[in-house]
């Protein structure tokens, strides 16, 4: 592990922006970090935890996954991430289904149609619950324009850690009643959550330089001023390892003139194509 941090710190150093990321060995059990509990913007890897917290509402019976919602006109406005915001109003899906578009293409229709029907704060209170205790949800999505240096108390936010602590508790919870049930749910509600994990279509972060068909349930995000991602990537169908990566003030434009993000992305990818080589 000791050499593993070394190649990844030095992937970090060579950036002109600011990384933290957290690493689990799922095989040892061992763990490493870099600024792992700096608090940071999440962007839309905080969806995990509410796609996790809603799930649990379905196991109290509170939300039911055939529950039909409705795609309004007034939820479309100043969405920029997702398909809904195309769709023509009145389109009615499934919960289900907006817990899927909220993760597999970050969409912020269906996000603002999961987050109707649950309290922030009790959303807030279940992160912190279960050990995500630099995680804070604050707002439904960031308003339109929101400026590259803008506070991060503007946005919801959390660690490198957190997001791992959570990923942790996924994998465990998928095989073990009593891990699920500290989640507030089932084995196989955890399931279903890593599944809509492992259908992502945004993979040009932590997927980006495995193998093409490599199996990685992961939530990516984006902000104004970084990208970020987390995810389990497995090998040979089996949870290998927990890799987040956050990276914060990324420039709009390079020293070389190219955008600031294909750096970001390249640096998530490299991370996690470290991992993936050392942990045979």
């Amino acid at each position: 592990m000791q050499d593993l941090v070394a190649r990844m710190n030095a992937i970090c150093d060579a950036q002109p922006f600011d990384t933290t990321w957290y690493v689990k060995d799922l095989k040892t059990g061992a763990e490493a970090d870099r600024g792992g509990d700096v608090v940071t913007p999440s962007a839309s890897t905080r969806k995990t935890s509410i796609l996790m917290h809603a799930l649990s509402k379905v196991h109290q019976g509170k939300l039911k996954l055939d529950e039909p919602c409705t795609i309004e006109a007034r939820l479309q406005e100043g969405v920029d991430s997702g398909t809904y915001q195309y769709m023509s109003p009145g389109c009615v899906i499934p919960l289900r289904d907006a817990f899927v578009n909220m993760i597999i293409t970050s969409d912020n229709v269906c996000t603002q149609i999961v987050l109707e029907r649950l309290d922030r704060d009790e959303l807030n209170a279940w992160c912190q619950g279960i050990g995500m205790t630099g995680t804070t949800h604050r707002v439904n999505f960031p308003p339109p324009g929101l400026p590259w240096h803008h506070p991060i108390d503007a946005v919801a936010s959390t660690t490198a850690r957190d997001q791992g602590v959570l990923l942790d508790k996924m994998v465990k919870g998928a095989g073990d009643a009593a891990a699920a049930a500290h989640l507030g749910a089932t084995p196989e509600l955890v399931r279903l959550g890593l599944d809509i994990l492992s259908w992502q279509r945004l993979r040009n972060l932590i997927p980006s330089l495995l193998p093409a068909k490599t199996k990685v349930a992961n939530k990516t995000g984006r902000g104004p001023r970084g990208r970020m991602d987390a995810g389990v990537v497995y090998k040979n169908d089996a949870p290998r390892f927990i890799i987040t990566t956050y990276l914060d003030g990324v420039p709009d434009v390079l020293p070389d003139g190219l955008p600031g993000y294909t750096a970001a992305y390249s640096t998530a990818g490299r991370l996690t194509r470290a991992c993936w080589d050392a942990m045979n």
